[in-house]
């Protein structure tokens, strides 16, 4: 993939010398870390100037509200409701666009030229986070590292621990780490369209519980649990009553992911196997567990490479696409979702590459994630197969949530660019009152265990 590059200032004495450091090399410089927040640098160690082709300046203006906002909870518009795009992108005109668009980008493009397209609005960067997540960030700039071979780091939760990365680890782990809710409760519907048009419908109720994201207790990145999940299966039929918990834990050379399982045709709850990495996500197993959030999970598998930061068009701040107004017959449609939905705009994000270590197994031999300078975010990502080929694109849709004061996923998308087939799911335009709730106070530990699987399925 040939990038035109603008490397971040943060990666001292060259891409190539930066690359090689040791993973334990992470803390940084009182001086360095005296720019976070200046008039350089936002908080968390993005860029705030604009460009010249279009990426926003920073403005930071809004933290839990914005004019016009109507409620403390639930779905909302957006402050950009009334824009209109700046231009297209389709695959008559892609050429012009090339070096601003991801390898996955184009593909679409090409095999979708008449159901694939890129409206591109006007960027903005008006979002900030919390004080509290400013005041992790700078603590853990002086003082996270990289540990136990890149399975686990040190350092406060709530925010990234690498505002200045230096190495691939370091950047994965602030893709694992990113600011985030507390917790989320959804009843999420999924729709798996064939490439003969078919849609294959899934629906459960959803929960997580990242404990380490409380703004009073937070916690440390040596900690047991990252986060805990919860899944009760409605659809489809044959699924019906089956519920997986679970928890992800922060040090993957510690413990494992682990899950349970309450089936209901046994009327018991099991330990499952290996749910991490490659494991295919039912009900049509066309992503991988640790495609969720573009990445997740441990890095172990993956030489990670920092490529640089680069302009590109990403989807962003894809409100409508989550509105409880547009109806999944006209959201879902063949090939993909309803272009009319989503919104792209120009944002500065950063390149990451993970390439399948020698001797270890998973579908994809190559990774490219590209991630939002503001937030860490995996926007779009790009799959490989064990050929070097180009196999899955995914686009993760995030909204602003008024209640959590972040980025929140919406409609995640899961292309098999070889099948002609893909998923889309955290879907929840029709939930109705189980559309997503976030931050809520009464969602403790104890909603994860077995025995919470046990009384979910009965």
């Amino acid at each position: 993939m040939k990038l035109k590059l603008v490397l971040a200032s943060c990666v001292v004495g060259g891409a190539a010398a930066a690359l090689a450091l040791s993973p334990a090399m992470a803390k940084t410089p009182p001086d360095k870390i005296a720019e976070l927040g200046g008039a350089k640098l936002t908080c968390i160690g993005a860029e705030k100037a604009g460009t010249k082709d279009g990426v926003a300046e920073y403005s930071g203006k809004w933290l839990d509200s914005w004019p016009g906002m109507k409620g403390k909870s639930g779905y909302e518009p957006g402050p950009y409701a009334d824009e209109k795009p700046l231009f297209t992108i389709s695959a008559q005109n892609m050429a012009q666009y090339a070096d601003k668009l991801t390898d996955g980008q184009k593909a679409m493009l090409k095999k979708y030229p008449q159901s694939y397209r890129m409206d591109v609005y006007p960027s903005h960067r008006d979002f900030r986070v919390p004080d509290w997540v400013c005041d992790v960030v700078k603590k853990n700039a002086a003082n996270s590292e990289v540990i136990h071979d890149g399975l686990g780091v040190t350092g406060v939760t709530g925010g990234i621990t690498f505002p200045f990365p230096q190495t691939g680890l370091e950047a994965i782990w602030n893709a694992i780490n990113p600011y985030r809710p507390l917790n989320e409760n959804a009843v999420v519907d999924i729709a798996d369209v064939y490439s003969n048009g078919n849609i294959a419908w899934g629906k459960q109720h959803f929960m997580t519980f990242a404990p380490g994201y409380d703004p009073v207790k937070r916690g440390s990145y040596q900690d047991k649990i990252n986060a805990y999940f919860y899944t009760a299966y409605m659809l489809p039929e044959r699924d019906k009553g089956f519920v997986a918990v679970g928890y992800q834990p922060n040090d993957f050379n510690k413990d494992a992911t682990q899950s349970w399982q309450y089936q209901p045709g046994i009327r018991r709850v099991r330990q499952a196997p290996e749910v991490g990495f490659d494991y295919p996500v039912p009900p049509a197993g066309l992503r991988t567990v640790d495609d969720d959030y573009g990445f997740n999970g441990s890095p172990e598998r993956y030489s990670w490479k920092l490529i640089g930061k680069k302009e590109m068009y990403v989807p962003y701040n894809n409100f409508r696409a989550n509105d409880p107004a547009v109806k999944y017959k006209d959201l879902i449609k063949p090939n993909t979702v309803n272009p009319d939905y989503l919104r792209y705009e120009l944002h500065r994000v950063w390149v990451l590459e993970g390439d399948l270590k020698p001797g270890v197994r998973h579908i994809y031999k190559k990774r490219v994630l590209f991630l939002d300078e503001d937030s860490w975010l995996t926007l779009t990502a790009d799959n490989y197969d064990a050929r070097g080929q180009l196999w899955r694109n995914t686009i993760i849709t995030y909204h602003y949530s008024q209640e959590s004061k972040s980025y929140h996923r919406g409609a995640s998308i899961y292309h098999d660019l070889t099948a002609g087939a893909y998923e889309v799911g955290y879907l929840t335009n029709e939930s109705g009152e189980k559309w997503w709730r976030l931050n809520q106070s009464n969602v403790n530990a104890s909603m994860f265990t077995p025995d919470a699987a046990a009384r979910g399925g009965h």
